[in-house]
């Protein structure tokens, strides 16, 4: 289960953040994660209650904001959601470049 290693690493950079702003405690955490990261949401979650226990971020709150997978046409930029298919329906090409939904991002913390 990797989303334990992803836990781990998001807590300790969500601690490192809160060391230099001094911080007390972590009230939330807000994540972006893409459709297409590899990640299951909730397992990532609950390995995050897992690992946030005993430190200024035990009550913390993760907010997970699920950003979809988005393609562009390499030829024309056309850009189209999953499910792709084999060609553009713009120009007929079929280079296409995922723009968005591979993100696991720390977006913002709330501290106190």
């Amino acid at each position: 289960m990797h989303e334990l290693s992803l836990a781990t690493a998001l807590l300790e950079t969500a601690l490192w953040q809160a060391v230099q702003a001094e911080a007390q405690q972590i009230v939330s955490l807000k994540l972006r994660l893409g459709t297409w990261a590899g990640v299951d949401a909730e397992a990532l979650r609950f390995a995050f209650s897992l690992v946030q226990q005993d430190t200024i971020a035990a009550s913390a709150q993760l907010v997970i904001e699920s950003v979809p997978a988005q393609f562009r046409c390499q030829t024309c930029g056309q850009q189209t959601p999953p499910p792709l298919l084999a060609a553009c329906s713009h120009c007929g090409s079929d280079r296409w470049q995922l723009q968005q939904g591979r993100e696991l991002q720390l977006q913002s913390m709330e501290v106190v």
